[in-house]
């Protein structure tokens, strides 16, 4: 006993006297080599569920059932995640919190137009106000002041989807005098949208809600024909100053001059849980990052978890915008997770070289689109390229001529029968039918896109971390970020086939026109 006790003591006296950066090399020493297969041997679809069942306990634990910025809810998300990070001793992890405007709680009392209950979307950042008034169609899209007739005074303007932002719509209906606004859709079905955050200079916003193409044309032509058709709007909504905060976590290992970064958004919308838009990309990222913790890495890795990209991508703009210049340049990659799980899902991949929808992505994001066509077609499965517009936290890092890209299982967009016959699912429905609504809960995750799209996660990681071989170098001196393929250059992107098909049960772009 006494030799045993001599020997630990040596070891503690050892270790107390070793310095720090030889113990960090042997820290990292003891970690097993990543490899791809490694770390999505890892990632298990009963850990995802779980994962997505904790925030649905967030949403549920408080009124509203929501997770919205501001809300207990969301700020349960956000500590959750801090402390299941730190709980690793892996990663340096932070809060990032900044301040901004929020809508924290909203509901729809009552649509009622033409005596008849109306099925209705609550337009973010509506005013709060109870009105019963005739509608008043508004010229051409409602986008200039000349659009809004002088009869809207004191009454409903009803304007047309289209062309320019919800929030400059209400406004100049706010400013013509109108006591509210119903924006209808110019497409098939109703809308969910935000106006924006508040103040506008054209004006203050008025209670606004959206509501089907197919209702607004009945109104329109009794309307025309001479009729009269009254509308009740009665809504409620809270919008304050609130403060939020982004979650970081970067490895303590791994060279940080060449780092990859990827990211989730953590928020919902005010109308429900956002358990596929995006809790399915917050814990799918989640899970890769429980996953690294086990391995070395050559390359840093940071995690960001970002808060209020429902208001406007605020917090990946902000982490973005609050970079020094020599860390922004150290970051080789971002990628982004936005909706993973769609009940009538397609697997999307970011169109990185613009091949298919004519806008490219910084040098490098071609190599991540092939990355994830890869991936897919080694999986069996077939991939289709999705619109890199801009409109998820990627786009404050393209802003950055940071290259990125990822992955989107789609919003409210119908299905199509060329994708029901590359994904399975239903065509003419949405890819997901509670995008932004009350349903978007534990039950609205498609766990076969959600499991191999987490995968794909992890994949990606295991490699960028390992080595950026075949990767170009960042380009920090060119200001433009994106380009436009030619015609010339152009030629079209077809989706991968692979003669594979899942079925589903069962996104457009975040901002409002």
């Amino acid at each position: 006993m006494r030799s045993a006790i001599i020997v630990a003591l040596a070891a503690a006296a050892s270790a107390a006297s070793t310095p720090a950066s030889l113990l960090k090399r042997q820290y990292h020493a003891a970690k097993p080599r990543l490899t791809a297969d490694a770390l999505k041997a890892h990632i298990t679809a009963e850990n995802l569920l779980a994962g997505s069942q904790k925030l649905q306990d967030f949403a549920d634990a408080h009124p509203n059932n929501t997770r919205v910025i501001g809300s207990p809810g969301h700020n349960d998300t956000i500590y959750w995640l801090k402390s299941e990070l730190e709980a690793l001793d892996y990663y340096d992890v932070t809060l990032q919190t900044f301040s901004l405007v929020a809508m924290v709680s909203g509901q729809i009392n009552a649509v009622i137009i033409d005596g008849a209950n109306t099925t209705a979307g609550l337009l973010e950042y509506s005013a709060s106000g109870a009105v019963t008034a005739p509608l008043v169609p508004v010229a051409n899209l409602g986008c200039e002041a000349s659009d809004y007739p002088a009869e809207v005074a004191g009454n409903v303007a009803l304007i047309s989807r289209g062309s320019c932002e919800f929030g400059l719509k209400s406004a100049l209906a706010g400013s013509a005098g109108a006591a509210a606004a119903i924006i209808y859709n110019n497409a098939a079905g109703g809308f969910n949208g935000t106006l924006g955050v508040p103040p506008r200079p054209e004006g203050e916003y008025l209670p606004t809600v959206s509501i089907s193409s197919e209702l607004a044309a009945t109104y329109l032509d009794a309307i025309s024909g001479g009729a009269t058709i009254d509308a009740t709007i009665d809504v409620t909504t809270v919008v304050q100053n609130t403060s939020t905060s982004n979650v970081l976590a970067t490895t303590r290992m791994g060279d940080h001059s060449n780092r990859l970064a990827l990211g989730a958004h953590s928020d919902s919308v005010a109308a429900g849980p956002g358990i596929n838009d995006d809790g399915s990309g917050t814990v799918g990222v989640l899970e890769v990052a429980k996953a690294l913790s086990k391995y070395h890495v050559n390359n840093a890795v940071t995690f960001g978890f970002w808060s209020a990209e429902e208001e406007g991508l605020i917090g990946s703009t902000y982490y973005v915008e609050n970079l020094p210049a020599n860390e922004s340049s150290q970051i080789r990659a971002y990628l982004n997770f936005d909706m993973i799980a769609s009940p009538n899902y397609v697997f999307g991949v970011y169109d990185g070289d613009g091949d298919a929808f004519n806008i490219s992505g910084p040098s490098g994001s071609t190599q991540i689109e092939t990355f994830f066509e890869d991936f897919f077609e080694s999986a069996g499965v077939n991939s289709t390229p999705t619109a890199f517009t801009g409109r998820s936290d990627y786009g404050p890092f393209l802003t950055a001529n940071i290259p990125a890209g990822g992955l989107f299982t789609g919003a409210e967009v119908l299905k199509t029968e060329e994708e029901e016959e590359m994904f399975g699912g239903e065509a003419g429905v949405a890819l997901d039918i509670c995008y932004h609504a009350a349903c978007d809960d534990i039950t609205n995750l498609n766990m076969f896109a959600y499991e191999l799209n987490s995968k794909a996660i992890a994949a990606a990681v295991a490699t960028y971390a390992t080595s950026w071989e075949g990767f170009p170098a960042r380009n920090t001196t060119t200001v433009s970020r994106r380009s436009v393929v030619t015609d010339q250059m152009r030629k079209r992107k077809q989706p991968r086939h692979h003669g594979h098909r899942h079925g589903g049960c069962g996104h457009v772009p975040k901002a409002s026109q």
